[in-house]
């Protein structure tokens, strides 16, 4: 099932949009889940990363979808946006949100079918990969675990070492430790949980991740962290 989210303020175009969907559902055999709002606003109060793909009109009272976008994409990287405007002249603001492209009114069945087929490809491609959820504050993050270096265990919260930032959220290292169990996950120790395609080196009492990071090894864990290793490296 894939999760696509209409947010248009006019009701005739978000109901054509629904027909193209549905037209586009029986064609290809693949199912969606609709979801309908009214402005941008609705779409940023409660979003929590549930959506795979969004079609986003840019003209609307409380909030336009530019700076829905925007919003968005500080929280979801990886959702597909598709402009619906009546005008090209905000086709190059789009690049800034990395939206895989827009469509402009009224709203042609071909061009659409085009683009929201390319959408579902990149679905089903994203599909294959594991993200992790997490609450920091007053948002949710969905992070996909591949840019996940490795996750400390700090007191009564966990710290997701990331490609481009560090994230706080509330723990335990357990809980991690059990989502992350088949997907090249391993702890070093009883802090540490470590992304194995990171590591670059074992010694003797430390692992070395790339970026020069070094990680405390536990004689305890030790056995199990190389063995772990080892069948991923295979």
């Amino acid at each position: 099932m894939i999760n696509v989210c209409i947010v248009e303020d006019e009701q005739a175009q978000a109901d054509l949009l629904t027909n193209y969907i549905q037209k586009f559902e029986t064609k290809s055999r693949k199912q969606c889940n609709i979801s309908y709002l009214q402005d941008g606003l609705d779409l940023v109060e409660d979003y929590k990363g549930q959506f795979d793909i969004i079609l986003l009109d840019i003209q609307m009272k409380h909030m336009d979808g530019m700076k829905a976008a925007e919003k968005i994409r500080a929280v979801d990287s990886e959702v597909i946006i598709i402009f619906i405007t009546s005008t090209v002249q905000y086709a190059v603001q789009g690049y800034a949100v990395d939206a895989l492209g827009y469509v402009l009114k009224p709203v042609p069945y071909l061009q659409f079918e085009q683009l929201f087929e390319k959408a579902i490809s990149r679905v089903d491609a994203k599909r294959q990969k594991v993200y992790i959820r997490v609450n920091e504050e007053d948002r949710q993050l969905k992070l996909d675990c591949e840019t996940v270096s490795y996750i400390e265990s700090q007191r009564n919260n966990v710290i997701l070492h990331c490609n481009e930032a560090d994230y706080v959220t509330a723990g335990p290292l357990k809980k991690f430790e059990e989502m992350l169990a088949n997907h090249g996950f391993s702890k070093c120790h009883n802090a540490y949980l470590v992304n194995l395609s990171y590591v670059e080196a074992v010694q003797k009492e430390e692992v070395l991740l790339r970026g020069d990071v070094r990680l405390p090894i536990s004689r305890a864990r030790k056995k199990e962290f190389m063995a772990a290793l080892t069948e991923d490296i295979l």
